[in-house]
Formats: structure tokens, C-alpha cells, sequence
């Protein structure tokens, strides 16, 4: 799974964009390309959106992250300098194995979400687009200086991200990589991997909600690479806006909309973030920054009158209409008050319903609650709803289960 992200999607008029390694068989593909994070990206090919949408739940899509940021951790004390920013247990992974994190600030705000793999002697880390800038600067200052936990920071800026989703990703990667165990590959987990004679990092994991790989690959192979998945009967490309409409459907958060500086991991439904060796009273308690402010209003889960609790939580929302509800929608209660906003929303193709992620008091965070949505005028009725809205397909062993996390 790689997070993409919604912050400063546009840069100034007199930025040139940057391109990926695969520019040019975008162009090639007649993706329709948009300014997105600094880069030109594809937002959609001749397929359309929703046909791209519903191949990746069906068949297997073929995305473009290049974007995203990846860098090494390098070092014996990689992990537990990590653990110094985020509020995971990174020291306990175990070699290969994959974890979902949160950069923290002081205030105990989300300045990113990232995906941490062990790779043995070195971490691979991935960061959203529009803030691996701030990230890398973010990780050099706090772990590469002069005592500090003392790993080195190497910026993979000659890689480029692929990421292959769908539930034919597998016999795909069967196909191409035989005498690797796929069927025994799973979810969270990583191999280094050879495919047509290019090396490759891949993990199997991805932001779509389905099964699938995310494969890093140098910039000088990432072409040849994509031609020969491309060339698979059951992959299409897939643009930037499908890649939204996946994700959001999986009720997976976008930095910049969903989750920011603004938000806890507390108020952000991400406490399955915070592992238990982080909390009060595991072996590795605290130590991350804003982990007073964090760990007060996890506490204050059980003590909902405290004065630690959160007064806003972020919840799933489904439209009782078909009329989708952009973010930036207000949210409305009973009486008509404004008790929050939409920070994301769609019309699902899978769901077959308007979807949304959004912000609303604690008194309105139970499933089956009713609010108002106002939209250019209208007031949409909608519902408080558990995620994932389309069951996730994750492989964590014989068969592939639905998981809510990523």
C-alpha cells in the first residue's frame, strides 16, 4: 500500500512539473495528464475512470507512483531511530515484514503517513508525493546528525514505484516470476525478486483495497517493466482517478484531506497505528512525538467525559441518494447546527452509493447515525457507516480475507 496524497497537488505556474520514468508511455497510453504533487501525472487513460475503477476490482491495474517518495534507513539503529518520529513498533519487525506508520509532530498532529519494511540491514521507507521533501529534510535532521541515532539516509531518486492491483495481480506475478512462492507470499510482506532479468523490490501490499504488489525498480528498467505487464491479458493502466475512487472505497485515508497537522491519530480512527509496545505500559511506551497529547486521549477512550476525549472523529459516511458529496461539504445535524465537514467523497462504482470519509462530533460517530450533508444548496441525507465500504481482499494466508486496515 502506498498512500497517495492531496497536499499542494499544484505547484506554482512557473514550477516546471517533473516526470516520471514513464512519462512517456503515458503519453503514448493517451493518458489525459495533470499537474499532481510537482509532477505530471496520468489521471486517466482512453478506458475512462470508472472502467478503470471496476477493472482493478476485477482484473488487475497497472498504477504509476513514481511520485511517492522512497528512501534507505541504513544502519544498526535504523529502527529505533525511526521509533524516535513514529508511533510504531518498527524494532519488532521482523525482516521483510512491511508496517503502515505515522510521522507525529509535538502536538501530536499527522504530518504523513508511510509504509516501513525491513530489509535486514537497511529500512525501505515510502512517503506521499507532495511531502517526501519535508519528510527526507524531516528524518535527516532528527536521525542523520551528530547525536543522533546514526543511520544513514539514502534517497532512491533513480527508482520508480509500480504498483499492480487487482485479484489477478497474483497469477500475474506468478507468471512472470516462476520459482518465486507466490502463493505463499503475504500481505505486508516483501522479496527480492527477478523479473525478465530486472531486479526488483516488491511487496505485496498496495492503496486499492485489493489484492496486489507494489514493485520498486530502477528508472532505467521501469519502461521495459511496465510494456511487459502491460503485455498481461488481464492488466490495463490505470490513472490517478480510479486510484481515488479505489482507495476511498477501501476507506483508506488521503494525507492533506482526511488525515493533517489538524488531526490525531486518535481523532483520525488510526489507533490501530499506535501499536501496543508505543502505549502506556508497553515495553517501548512513549518516546514519539506528541505522545503526552496522544496517549491521553487514547486513555480517554474508556472515560469518555474526561477531558483529555476528542471532540471530533473521523467516521465512514453512505449517501440514502446516489448524489455524491465532494469534500469541503458541510455536515449538519437534526436541528441544523454544522457539526463537521466531508474530507473526502465520491460516488462509488463497487459500492453502487455515495461514499465519503468525514469529521463529526463523538456524540454523532455511531454506525447507523443519521446527518446532513448540504450540497450547492441541497441537503443530502446520509449515514454513519463502518469501513472498508467494499470488502478488502488482503492475502494473509490460504485464501484472501477482508481486512479493514491496511
Amino acid at each position: 500500500m502506498t498512500p497517495a496524497s492531496a497536499t499542494s497537488t499544484t505547484p506554482a505556474a512557473t514550477t516546471p512539473l517533473l516526470k516520471t520514468a514513464l512519462h512517456a508511455l503515458h503519453v503514448e497510453l493517451g493518458a489525459r495528464m495533470v499537474p499532481f504533487a510537482g509532477y505530471e501525472m496520468p489521471v486517466q487513460y482512453p478506458m475512462g475512470v470508472l472502467q478503470e475503477h471496476l477493472h482493478a476490482r476485477t482484473k488487475a491495474g497497472l498504477f504509476d507512483v513514481s511520485h511517492m517518495g522512497q528512501m534507505k534507513l541504513v544502519g544498526p539503529t535504523a529502527a529505533e531511530g525511526l521509533e524516535l518520529l513514529v508511533p510504531m513498533d518498527i524494532v519488532g519487525l521482523a525482516r521483510y515484514q512491511q508496517r503502515y506508520a505515522l510521522f507525529t509532530d509535538g502536538a501530536g498532529g499527522i504530518l504523513d503517513d508511510l509504509m516501513v519494511t525491513h530489509c535486514g540491514d537497511y529500512l525501505f521507507v515510502v512517503v506521499n508525493a507532495a511531502c517526501k521533501v519535508h519528510d527526507t529534510a524531516h528524518v535527516r535532521a532528527e536521525l542523520g546528525g551528530p547525536g543522533k541515532p546514526g543511520c544513514d539516509i539514502v534517497e532512491l531518486d533513480d527508482h520508480a514505484l509500480l504498483a499492480l492491483q487487482g485479484p489477478a495481480a497474483v497469477d500475474v506475478m506468478a507468471r512472470l516470476c516462476p520459482g518465486v512462492d507466490t502463493a505463499g507470499w503475504l500481505f505486508m510482506t516483501a522479496r527480492d525478486v527477478v523479473v525478465d532479468g530486472m531486479r526488483c523490490f516488491v511487496t505485496r501490499s498496495g492503496y486499492t483495497g485489493e489484492d496486489g504488489f507494489e514493485i520498486s525498480i530502477e528508472n532505467r528498467c521501469a519502461e521495459r517493466l511496465a510494456r511487459l505487464l502491460l503485455a498481461q491479458p488481464e492488466v490495463a493502466p490505470v490513472g490517478l482517478g480510479a486510484r481515488d475512487s479505489l482507495r476511498l472505497e477501501a476507506g483508506l485515508c488521503l494525507y492533506g484531506n482526511d488525515i493533517d497537522t489538524h488531526t490525531t491519530p486518535i481523532e483520525g480512527s488510526l489507533v490501530w497505528a499506535i501499536s501496543k509496545a508505543r502505549r502506556t505500559g508497553g515495553a517501548r511506551a512513549g518516546g514519539f512525538p506528541g505522545d503526552r497529547r496522544i496517549l491521553a486521549q487514547l486513555a480517554a477512550m474508556r472515560e469518555p467525559s474526561s477531558r483529555d476525549a476528542v471532540t471530533k472523529k473521523r467516521v465512514g459516511l453512505v449517501g440514502v441518494e446516489r448524489t455524491p458529496v465532494r469534500e469541503g461539504s458541510v455536515l449538519v445535524d437534526a436541528d441544523g447546527n454544522e457539526i463537521g465537514r466531508v474530507t473526502s467523497g465520491t460516488f462509488g462504482p463497487t459500492a453502487q452509493r455515495a461514499v465519503a470519509l468525514g469529521y463529526v462530533p463523538p456524540s454523532h460517530a455511531a454506525v447507523g447515525t443519521t446527518v446532513t450533508a448540504l450540497v450547492r444548496g441541497k441537503s443530502v441525507a446520509m449515514t454513519v457507516a463502518a469501513t472498508p465500504f467494499v470488502p478488502n481482499h488482503y492475502y494473509r494466508g490460504r485464501a484472501p480475507i477482508s481486512e479493514g486496515r491496511p
